[in-house]
């Protein structure tokens, strides 16, 4: 129970003091500290404090003593008491009338109360209402620490928790995620993600408690547009966050009334309860992820020797490799640009990564959850790995729909991410798994050439692009296309004049001069110039049918990406 000025006041050597101004505010006034302070006061009064004066140093000068009351005020004391008598003898109006003005207190007390015999009877009060506090955290303490040694879960210790400090608690890992998701509404949680991913939480910035005490520097204040949250890191070892404590205020609740003594006991001892089952978390998840990611990545690489040795790792791993799956791989293009937006937020981009990583694994997993479809998924550096169940025929119908609600999802949470997805097919047997993925790959790769970043690409659909590819890995076919285009290739490259696309133009509008010369915004001479231009560098005529198509062989060839080995 705190002390207040009341409480001092009741002391029997305090019967004769008088209030004279912020009568009001006794009962509300906390005393945390005594002390006895003559001019000048400088930065030596606390917050919280009842300081005691003769005012020796004033005399008869209103102004003087008018500053001296001023510095107590600013000091945010709770009260100020003068002894009267042999200095002051009257306090002035002007002095009264700052007083009033600021609701502090004033009192006077006779001159034949000694000083000491305040401070003692105020210093133990203190200490015995300390000593109660430190008992009542104490016994939090030793509760705490059973739960840990009971394996107790999260929610039971957040809520133990909050019963004791009267508020609600958030407890996230390093990044801001947050652990115990079931005490909260999806709302609320959409929330605090979007809070993560513009930085908000977890704060980096100085504390703003207005406070000297190290006591309370350790919280962080968060202001958002309808919550104020206090910041705790929950330490490790070497000193660094492994997680934080978030306390979420009620809106008639301040910052300074809330971090009682005993709370903040309480909140200490919760942050090192948390970090302890934090590191049994973390090492056992991180085992499992490792295993899990590890198994996934086999599976892609077909590096199981026998599908009993693959069932055996799935089962242990929480996974059925029986039941049909397609792999979809995922590129998302542009996170290196995001990280640069964003870069005083984080450490270094790997860190930043894997909260990314992190975000969009977990909205993967959601949807997969969703349509009710088992998921594997691991992260190769950016690609991630994604087997998705199809327990109908229509493979294609029920991944579309998966990457919809994954893609809207993502859209909802990080708008500005581009990914590009490669969509195998489904293959019989546990070596399908490594053939989808491949499949997969050739998707993602012809999608991004041909479509451009930030579409699907299905393997189905690349038959054309695949016999082209395969094409271009005879050797005699690749120096057959790489002779016909190298000069324009060159030519574009030295003269900036675009004769690929221009052909391209040309031969989707089947030789007919003025579409073209429409759809490239060109004049029709212009056109004409070109395409003499790459007659004479091919040497072909767009006349022949037999030019034609090689010409138009080795220009789409060219597109599906054999230039990034020849032409670097």
């Amino acid at each position: 129970m705190k002390l207040t000025v009341e409480d001092v006041l009741k002391f029997k050597s305090m019967e004769d003091a008088r209030i004279i101004t912020g009568k009001d505010f006794v009962n509300e006034r906390t005393v945390q500290w005594i002390s006895v302070i003559e001019m000048p006061v400088e930065n030596f009064v606390r917050k919280n404090e009842v300081v005691l004066t003769t005012g020796i140093g004033c005399n008869d000068n209103v102004e003087s003593l008018k500053v001296f009351v001023q510095d107590i005020i600013e000091s945010e004391a709770s009260a100020l008491m003068i002894a009267m008598g042999r200095y002051i003898y009257d306090i002035p109006r002007e002095v009264i009338e700052l007083a009033d003005k600021h609701n502090f207190m004033i009192i006077e007390i006779p001159w034949e109360i000694r000083f000491a015999s305040i401070i003692e009877m105020v210093m133990k009060e203190i200490n015995d209402s300390q000593h109660k506090e430190r008992e009542k955290s104490e016994k939090v303490q030793q509760e705490l620490l059973k739960l840990i040694l009971k394996e107790s879960d999260i929610k039971h210790i957040s809520k133990f928790i909050q019963r004791n400090i009267g508020c609600s608690i958030i407890i996230t890992d390093r990044s801001g995620s947050i652990l115990e998701k079931n005490c909260h509404g999806q709302a609320f949680i959409k929330k605090w993600k979007e809070y993560i991913i513009q930085g908000i939480i977890p704060s980096g910035k100085e504390t703003s408690l207005s406070t000297h005490d190290p006591m309370f520097q350790k919280f962080q204040i968060i202001e958002t547009e309808d919550l104020t949250i206090l910041q705790l890191p929950v330490l490790q070892v070497s000193g660094h966050s492994q997680g934080y404590l978030f306390v979420l205020l009620p809106s008639d609740t301040t910052v300074d009334s809330f971090l009682t003594e005993f709370r903040v006991n309480v909140l200490e001892h919760s942050a090192t309860t948390i970090a302890l089952w934090l590191s049994r978390k973390n090492a056992i998840e991180a085992t499992k992820m490792n295993l899990r990611s590890d198994f996934v990545q086999e599976l892609a690489k077909g590096e199981f020797i026998s599908c009993d040795q693959a069932n055996s790792r799935a089962t242990l791993l929480g996974y059925n490799i029986k039941i049909p799956y397609v792999c979809i791989v995922g590129l998302p293009e542009n996170l290196e640009a995001l990280f640069k937006k964003r870069k005083h937020d984080y450490d270094t981009f790997e860190h930043w990564l894997q909260s990314m990583n992190h975000y969009i694994g977990e909205e993967i997993m959601y949807a997969a959850q969703s349509l009710k479809r088992e998921a594997m998924l691991t992260f190769q550096g950016e690609q991630l790995i994604i087997f998705l169940e199809i327990p109908f025929k229509a493979e294609n119908e029920n991944s579309t729909n998966f990457l919809d609600l994954v893609e809207r999802r993502l859209g909802n949470l990080l708008p500005e991410v581009i990914i590009s997805w490669g969509h195998g097919n489904y293959i019989e047997g546990f070596q399908g798994f490594a053939e989808s993925y491949k499949h997969a790959n050739v998707a993602l790769h012809i999608g991004r050439r041909k479509k451009g970043l930030g579409n699907r690409m299905v393997y189905e659909n690349t038959r054309v692009d695949r016999v082209l590819l395969n094409l271009a890995q005879n050797k005699d076919m690749k120096e057959i296309i790489m002779t016909t285009i190298e000069p324009l290739v060159q030519y574009d490259k030295n003269r900036n004049m675009d004769l690929i696309s221009t052909f391209s133009a040309y031969n989707q509008f089947h030789g007919n001069v003025s579409q073209t010369a429409r759809s490239l915004n060109l004049h029709r001479q212009s056109l004409l110039y070109r395409l003499r231009k790459i007659e004479s560098l091919t040497g072909l005529s767009l006349v022949d049918p037999d030019d034609l198509f090689l010409l138009d062989l080795s220009i789409k060839t060219w597109k599906m990406g054999i230039s990034e080995t020849v032409f670097q």
